[in-house]
Order: C-alpha cells, then structure tokens, then sequence
C-alpha cells in the first residue's frame, strides 16, 4: 500500500483503534528483536563494535592482519557471552560466514583463538584462546638463535667498511640484549599477574560475601 493511503487509512481510524493498532505495531517489533536476539545471541552495542573497528585497524596496521581477523579479535575481548558460534559472529560483524571461519582460522595460528563444543552442541563456539593472555617471543633460545645467524652474516663482511657491518652489528647486540634480560622480564610479569590474580579473586570473594549477607 502506498505510504499515502497508509496515512489516509491512520486518519481514519478511531482513537481506540489507533491505540491498538500502534500496540500490535510495538508488540510486532518487540517479537521481531525477541527472535532475533534468541537466535543470534545478544546484539551488539555501537560502542563494541567501534572497539572492534579500532583493534581491527591497529592490527592491521602494526601486524599487517587482515581487517576481518582483527575486528574479529577486538570483538571477543568484549562481546557477551564471550563464546560466540560462526553465525553469531556473522551477524554481530556483519560479515559473511566464510570470512569469519578464515578470520578465526588465522587467529587459531597465532593462538589466539580457540573453537570449543558443549556437550550436546553440533556448532562450535569461538572465544579467546588463554595462551594469548600469556607474553610470547620471550623465549631467549630464540634470540640466540638470531644472534648466532647474524655472526655468520657479519663473517661475511669481514673487509666490509664500519658502515655496511653496522646493521648486522646492531641486531647481533640487540639479539644478545633480549636473550640476556627478557628471562628477568618474564619473572617480573609472572609476579605482577600473580598478584593481579589475587587481587581479583580476592574482589570476588568480597562481593560473593556481601551477596550473602
């Protein structure tokens, strides 16, 4: 019906009748937002999906990660619930299924995403993966590793000018760097965690204490 003859048809009605006809309007909208939030989960807010957006672009910029994956990323640090199935996911980013499953795919080689599956579920759920919450490349094998590789560049300018064994020299005192003092930066996280940790278990327990009361 043509919008005209829709308001043409409003002015006609009696008071009562407008009143009910704007109640089966709001309880039609109300049924429609009910199945879509029982079907997809809980909708998104603005300032979520903005989050993403912005550790979307930083990912990309900084890592060189596709867009989808970060945005992807940015969103289960803050979505709810924090497990997520693909189509959720979907329709949270507005994204197409595949691209998800290939954001998710990527984020599972980094280790930072997992897919679980509930007891009696056929879909799997995406979440974090809790090995991205614990520091990476703080392995100090690996920066011998890249010491060891740099020398035996360096031995091949051996007659080269200061200059031109000036880049290999810095990554060789770099990498002797990080293997030194990395090992005591990852004592002092583990310390600082620790104590976050409690702090936060400590919190809970406070307020499971005051729900009691």
């Amino acid at each position: 019906m043509p919008l005209q003859a829709k308001l043409r048809a409003m002015n006609r009605l009696t008071p009562r009748n407008q009143s009910e006809h704007r109640s089966r309007t709001e309880m039609t909208q109300i049924c429609v937002i009910s199945v879509r939030t029982a079907t997809f989960g809980a909708v998104p807010s603005d300032t979520q999906l903005i989050f993403a957006d912005h550790v979307g672009r930083f990912y990309a910029r900084q890592y060189g990660f596709p867009p989808m994956a970060g945005r992807l990323l940015g969103y289960l640090f803050v979505c709810d619930p924090p497990q997520q199935t693909i189509d959720e996911l979907g329709e949270a980013l507005l994204a197409s299924r595949s691209a998800v499953t290939g954001a998710v795919k990527l984020l599972e080689g980094y280790r930072m995403a997992r897919r679980t599956r509930v007891a009696g579920e056929r879909v799997d759920r995406v979440s974090l993966d809790p090995a991205s919450q614990q520091p990476q490349n703080f392995d100090s094998a690996l920066h011998r590793e890249h010491a060891a590789l740099f020398r035996e560049g360096l031995a091949l300018l051996a007659d080269a000018p200061p200059e031109r064994r000036a880049p290999l020299e810095e990554m060789i005192a770099l990498a002797e760097f990080l293997s030194e003092r990395l090992p005591e930066l990852r004592d002092e996280w583990h310390t600082r965690r620790d104590e976050l940790r409690a702090r936060r278990t400590s919190t809970v327990d406070r307020e499971g204490d005051v729900h009691h009361d």
